[in-house]
This record gives structure tokens, C-alpha cells and sequence, in this order.
């Protein structure tokens, strides 16, 4: 078989290696997944969690805590989204749903008590800045009266370019955001066309030069590449341009085609979609592209400039993974507030109503709007260690694993060692007795060595609900 050389920096597979690895797969903000969550994981479970925290109850002492504000609202629709999200014209529809946050942070505080310290805080949708100047003053008022922003604590907001300006920055930096992350996704003129989702260069570069001069700590800029007129040639002037506005930060996600689960993707023409092999090329210029311009790759779908403090993490090997993606914080407690909000509390996964009226009907009624979660068990555990280590540091140390989780790696993980052989053959992962060590190809394709230890997904071998790894 001729070996094909991929885009790819010093990456050299055949075109069948890449096929067997251009699948469906989990991109593991947590594990097990959020497909995993059940019903009779609820309010009580969850309140159990809460109070545990509270009172101290965990093994290894209380973790830092981080809070995700979930704000659905967003003025039009984008064709690709994935997110859960209400579109409407009617602003003083954020109004009212500040009332509903206040009720569910009140919530929170008659378990946790005021004044827990915030390491995090992060405001995503939807569109944050769907609400208006005062209407973030006030969120922010509403969650600094019942938590502590420590010093140190990034405070990050999702910005729809689109509803900013030079004078909405200002504001954001007066009331504390320190992080901003806006919404790219690709500066071609057809492709906004056709995921309905128009922006110019110029407004972002506007946006980011404000961003710059008010001396945020973090810009970053979200990209998708697989979108419906997409071509290598045209994703390259996108990578250029944002090259040229030269964020702190990248994320370059990949576009899933869920038209069966997210309805808003009914509208995307597939015939539109580029091919496997467009896609990949797509990747390979990108990773050239931000890797020639100076940016640090920092695993999977984040890139960095190298003074980010990603990019130190990385280097320090102190990479973390949440809800958010990649991070520096440290393994965290995590309040979701807001609708379809996910948290992590302990050993628990929790996530509120997805439906505005049944988030509205429990808090009208005194409840936590959890209505499905995960309490871990050992298993569970385990394989989490297992899998945020080859997300996050790339090698796994078998005997650290051993001795905190009281196990023989070999023995217990008979066949996924075996599974690994194949992934080992080309080139991507190492195996000694010491280590699983992912190799500088390998981490490319780090969401393939994560799989193989994932038990829910080796057990059903369902995938079509997750993004494709190329």
C-alpha cells in the first residue's frame, strides 16, 4: 500500500489509516459523556452533591469552584448550531429570565451558603450578549451577591459579533469579564450565506483591536471548518485573517451534520458539504497556518500563542479539561446555572431542563431545574483518570493510576491493550511498562486513544450523535 502524506505537520499515514480514523467520536469534556446522564439522577441526587460540598464530605478536600451561565437567547439563527437556543426578537424576554437565575442562584445558596470562591466564571449560549448593558451589570450583581470572585478568577463571556460594539467591550472590561471569546466561525462571504450567519472582517477586527487595548487577559476566536460551501481554498484566506487578528486563543471545532437531532441543520444544504478528503486538507492548512504563524497546537480543536497561559499549561504539563474545552484551572467543582445548563458537583453529573417551561415550572416550585445527571462509580472513575490524561497530558503513568485507584493497569485493561496494538502500528501511541505515551502524531487523533478505553462507547458502537474526529 503507498503511503500518502497528509497535511499534517510531520504526520505520514495511508489514505486506509485515515479512513479508520475519520469516525464519529465523543470529544470528552467529561466522562462518561452527557449521553450517558439518567432521569433517576435528579433535584434530590443533586441537592445530596450540594450539600456534601458544603460540608466538606470529599475525599482529598474541597475543589476550586467554577459557575457556567447559560443564556439561550439569540436574535437569528445560524443553520450550523448545535446549542440550545430560543430565538426571538423580544429582548425583554432577558429580563425575565435574569428573575429566573436569581430564583436558581437562591437555590444554590440556601445549600452552599454565600460567598463560595470562584476560580471561573463563564457566560455562554446562545448569545450572552443577546442581553443588554444593564441587564449583564445586574447578572453580574445577582452572582457576585452570592458567590466570591477570587482574584484570580477568569471571568469570560461569548460575544456574537454581531451584537457588539467598541462601547459594549468597555463595558464588559468595567464590570469584571477579563476573557472574551467571539464567534467566527469563517469570514467567506458564501459560506456566512449559506449557515445564515453574516459578519465582515473589518467588524471583528474592530472588536478585537477594542479587546486588545482594554488588555483583556484572553481573546480567542472560534472557528468551523466541514461548513456547507467551504472549500481548502477558501478556509485558507479564513485562517490567514484570523492569523492576521492574532487572538490569544483559537478553537477550530469540527462541523457535525446532524440534521436527524438538531432541526436548524435541516436548512444546510448537504450536496454544499465538502468531502472527506476536503476536510482533512481543511485541517491540515489550519494546523500549518496558526502552526507557521507562532501558535502553539494544544490538542484536538485549541491552539495558543506561546505566552498564553494554555500554552504554559501545556508545556508544564497542567492541562485540564471541562465542560469548556481545554483550561488551565485545576480539576473543578462546576455549577451550571440556566437551561440546559451541565454541572459537576463532586462525583455527580447534573443538567437542568432543556425547555424554558419545564426550567420555569421548577423553580416556580421551589426545585432545582436538574432533570437528568450521573453519579460515578468506580468503574467510572477510573476510566475518567484514564481518558482526561491522554486528552490533557497525552501519556498515561500506569503506576500512578495503580496505586490511586488500587488496580493492575494490565489486568484490568487486558483489552483495550489489545485494541491499542492497532493504534500503536501507525505510529500513534507508545506502550511500555510504564507509560501510554501518545506520540506528536497521535496527538492529532487523541480522541481515537481516548475511545478505546471508553466502556459505554465500546459497548454499543452507537456514534452517529458525536462530531467525526477528522
Amino acid at each position: 500500500m503507498s503511503t500518502a502524506v497528509t497535511p499534517y505537520p510531520e504526520v505520514t499515514l495511508t489514505e486506509a489509516q485515515l479512513r479508520s480514523l475519520d469516525v464519529p467520536g465523543p470529544r470528552y469534556t467529561s466522562y462518561p459523556t452527557a449521553d450517558r446522564f439518567v432521569e433517576a439522577f435528579g433535584p434530590t441526587e443533586y441537592r445530596q452533591a450540594l450539600r456534601q460540598r458544603a460540608q466538606g464530605a470529599v475525599v482529598g478536600g474541597v475543589p476550586p469552584l467554577s459557575l457556567y451561565v447559560h443564556i439561550p437567547f439569540c436574535d437569528s439563527l445560524c443553520y450550523y448550531c448545535a446549542c440550545n437556543k430560543i430565538i426571538t426578537k423580544h429582548h425583554s424576554r432577558g429580563r425575565d429570565y435574569l428573575g429566573l437565575l436569581a430564583r436558581e442562584i437562591d437555590l444554590h445558596v440556601a445549600e452552599l451558603g454565600t460567598g463560595q470562591g470562584l476560580t471561573q466564571l463563564h457566560l455562554g449560549g446562545g448569545s450572552p450578549t443577546f442581553l443588554s448593558d444593564e441587564e449583564l451589570s445586574d447578572l453580574m450583581g445577582l452572582i457576585r451577591g452570592a458567590f466570591r470572585l477570587l482574584p484570580q478568577c477568569e471571568v469570560s463571556i461569548e460575544v456574537d459579533p454581531r451584537t457588539a460594539s467598541r462601547q459594549r467591550m468597555r463595558h464588559m472590561a468595567a464590570i469584571g469579564f477579563n476573557r472574551v471569546s467571539f464567534g467566527v466561525q469563517d469570514f467567506d462571504a458564501d459560506v456566512q450565506a449559506a449557515v445564515h450567519r453574516v459578519q465582515s472582517f473589518e467588524s471583528v477586527q474592530e472588536l478585537v483591536a477594542e479587546a486588545r487595548a482594554l488588555r483583556f487577559e484572553s481573546i480567542n476566536a472560534d472557528l468551523i471548518y466541514g461548513l456547507p460551501r467551504q472549500t481548502p481554498e477558501s478556509f485558507r484566506r479564513t485562517i490567514a485573517q484570523v492569523a492576521e487578528l492574532r487572538p490569544t486563543r483559537i478553537a477550530l471545532y469540527a462541523y457535525a451534520h446532524l440534521p436527524q437531532r438538531f432541526k436548524p441543520q435541516r436548512r444546510i444544504d448537504a450536496a454544499a458539504l465538502p468531502t472527506g478528503e476536503q476536510r482533512v486538507q481543511m485541517l491540515g492548512n489550519a494546523l500549518a497556518g496558526f502552526i507557521g504563524n507562532g501558535y502553539v497546537y494544544i490538542g484536538m480543536d485549541h491552539f495558543a500563542l506561546p505566552n498564553d497561559a494554555l500554552a504554559v499549561a501545556k508545556r508544564q504539563g497542567r492541562l485540564h479539561r471541562n465542560f469548556q474545552g481545554y483550561t488551565t484551572q485545576p480539576e473543578c467543582d462546576l455549577i451550571g446555572l440556566g437551561v440546559s445548563s451541565i454541572g459537576r458537583v463532586g462525583a455527580t453529573y447534573s443538567q437542568n431542563a432543556k425547555t424554558m417551561s419545564e426550567y420555569e415550572d421548577a423553580l416556580a416550585q421551589g426545585v432545582l431545574p436538574v432533570v437528568r445527571g450521573l453519579a460515578l462509580n468506580r468503574d467510572d472513575l477510573l476510566r475518567r483518570t484514564v481518558i482526561m490524561a491522554l486528552m490533557c497530558q497525552g501519556r498515561v503513568e500506569i503506576e500512578s493510576v495503580e496505586l490511586a485507584h488500587l488496580i493492575d493497569m494490565r489486568e484490568t485493561f487486558a483489552p483495550e491493550f489489545e485494541r491499542l496494538k492497532p493504534l500503536a502500528e501507525m505510529g500513534l501511541v507508545e506502550v511500555t511498562d510504564q507509560a501510554i505515551q501518545v506520540t506528536p502524531t497521535g496527538w492529532f487523533f487523541v480522541r481515537a486513544v481516548a475511545m478505546i478505553f471508553d466502556r459505554h462507547l465500546q459497548a454499543d458502537k452507537v456514534r452517529e450523535r458525536f462530531s467525526r474526529i477528522i
